[in-house]
């Protein structure tokens, strides 16, 4: 993000009205690659590649907030690949890492990651690290840390279903792992810290957590959230599920977190009333269905609907309900960007 841009955001988040509203938009290895005419594993395996699409995204929308901006990844295999996962890679697909705890016994064997060494990591802040000239050039500077939630990482390592039934069927051992990557992702997001001192947000994405009941979130997540999204003293704490996101809503304020990325089935207005009026909430029309694969004439038909739920527009950054998906056109983010002027 631009340093205009960034106090753009801070503005947003203080609860400055701003004209045009503020359009944003989660970008990463879903969209960017195909759009910039590249395959996703060489968009993965070359630098200059990733730095290339980046640098297409923010020359061609200029006006839009790109967040995290830059963002240094390995699609899901990122935060597993540490815990030493083995990562499926295809030409034109995301990757997948596959689960290495089978049994709840195999949990006790799951060690702590070591972030400076192991697995993608290093390669991700290097990355960065290559490029950091060339990124402020552009006039932008790696503004956020970025984590997968402590229950999107372990249902990589269990799997989805294996995951959500030992939250009640074995409730301690899952309690252990849990803090395990909590306790490792703490280390990561302050290394990333400690290598950029631009760094000036926290950026968490967990959908898992909407999958569930008020009291499972209190016990199983809450904490470990709070946890992370506590261990940098940063004026942006950016929180993304878009599963459900009703049930964490009416604690993210307690979480710390001040900005909100959630599902398209949840107005603008619905998740003002449940999150209240300290969280900057940022959507929400739908992703694929609209953005993707609607017209022009659909994307502003569908600003403006999500825009009529509102009664007060403080402390709202217009966006998709969920990251950037496949194959959205150039032209559908400039009906998008009209639309909001």
């Amino acid at each position: 993000m631009t340093n205009e841009q960034w106090e753009k955001l801070l503005a947003v988040l203080d609860g400055d009205v701003v004209d045009p509203l503020a359009v944003g938009f989660i970008i990463d290895s879903p969209w960017l690659p195909g759009w910039a005419g590249q395959t996703v594993l060489n968009y993965y395996s070359s630098d200059r590649k990733w730095l290339d699409a980046n640098l297409k995204a923010i020359r061609t929308f200029p006006d839009v907030m790109f967040l995290p901006g830059f963002w240094s990844e390995y699609g899901m295999c990122t935060e597993p690949s540490a815990f030493g996962t083995k990562c499926r890679w295809e030409e034109n697909a995301l990757p997948y890492a596959d689960k290495i705890i089978r049994s709840i016994g195999d949990i006790a064997n799951i060690e702590k990651p070591n972030p400076r060494t192991d697995g993608l990591l290093p390669f991700v802040l290097r990355r960065l690290m290559l490029h950091q000239a060339a990124i402020e050039e552009a006039g932008h500077r790696v503004r956020f840390a970025v984590a997968r939630g402590p229950l999107n990482v372990a249902t990589f390592l269990m799997g989805t279903t294996e995951f959500l039934m030992a939250l009640r069927t074995d409730p301690e051992p899952v309690a252990k792992l849990l803090t395990r990557i909590a306790d490792f992702s703490v280390e990561w997001l302050q290394l990333q810290k400690e290598c950029f001192p631009s760094i000036e947000g926290v950026f968490i994405l967990d959908d898992i957590v909407g999958f569930l009941g008020d009291a499972d979130f209190r016990q199983s997540a809450l904490p470990y959230l709070k946890r992370v999204f506590g261990c940098l003293d940063v004026p942006v704490r950016f929180f993304h599920n878009d599963a459900q996101g009703l049930v964490c809503a009416p604690y993210l304020a307690e979480i710390g977190v001040n900005l909100f990325n959630f599902a398209f089935e949840h107005s603008l207005g619905e998740m003002r009333q449940r999150a209240g009026d300290s969280v900057t909430l940022l959507g929400n029309i739908p992703p694929r269905d609209v953005l993707a694969q609607g017209t022009p004439e659909d994307v502003a038909t569908s600003v403006e609907a999500a825009l009529e739920s509102l009664n007060d527009r403080r402390r709202i950054i217009l966006s998709c309900g969920g990251g950037m998906p496949p194959d959205v056109p150039t032209e559908n983010i400039r009906a998008f960007l009209l639309a909001a002027r």
